[in-house]
């Protein structure tokens, strides 16, 4: 909570200045778009839901050791 408190005490500052203001929402907006850059979401949850289904309709494999997997693995 004191974050948000923080943001708009400084907010309001800013707010009497238009200068300020237009650096400010600038810099939001930097932010904001290294923050969508970051989510690497690719799916919704919907769209999750339904490939854990297909993954689970498909073939699966079983392994009795580490070294099977390994093995598999190298081949693909």
């Amino acid at each position: 909570m004191e974050l948000h408190q923080e943001l708009f005490r400084q907010l309001a500052i800013v707010a009497g200045d238009e200068n300020l203001m237009r650096k400010t929402i600038e810099a939001i907006k930097r932010i904001v778009g290294k923050k969508e850059q970051q989510d690497t979401t690719k799916m919704t949850r919907e769209q999750f839901i339904e490939r854990v289904k297909q993954a689970e309709r498909s073939k699966t494999l079983h392994f009795e050791h580490v070294e099977d997997i390994d093995q598999y693995v190298r081949s693909l």
